[in-house]
């Protein structure tokens, strides 16, 4: 669960450097705090290229925020198959897919009032 010290910047750096770690692509932040009744403040969207590396960039986002800040998702979802594993922490919600699935639900098409800010990787 989220640490009151740990800012929601921190957090979503934190959560960038690891899906980069292991080259996570089409990473998007949706910023929901101007939306009422939403669940969460932020959306982190990424995608990998298989079951593997989706698992690869959820346990490169827990290592990293778990080594820098000592915080851990208050819950996992959908590990077992990989094709979109949630990471929640709480403010802050990750969503790891595989291209396939992430087109068919479209989370930035259903929240699109949210601001989006689009990260550019090198890779």
């Amino acid at each position: 669960m989220a640490k009151k010290n740990v800012s929601a910047d921190q957090l979503i750096s934190a959560i960038i450097s690891g899906i980069e770690d292991v080259k996570g692509k089409e990473i998007n932040i949706l910023d929901l705090r101007d939306i009422e009744n939403t669940v969460c403040d932020y959306f982190i969207i990424c995608e990998g290229t298989s079951n593997t590396q989706v698992n690869a960039i959820v346990n490169s986002i827990q290592k990293k925020v778990s080594k820098e800040l000592k915080d851990h998702p208050w819950h996992v979802e959908g590990a077992d198959n990989a094709e979109w594993v949630l990471l929640d922490y709480v403010n802050i919600a990750v969503h790891v897919f595989q291209k396939h699935i992430r087109e068919y639900y479209d989370i930035e098409g259903l929240w699109g009032d949210a601001k989006s800010t689009v990260i550019q990787t090198s890779y």
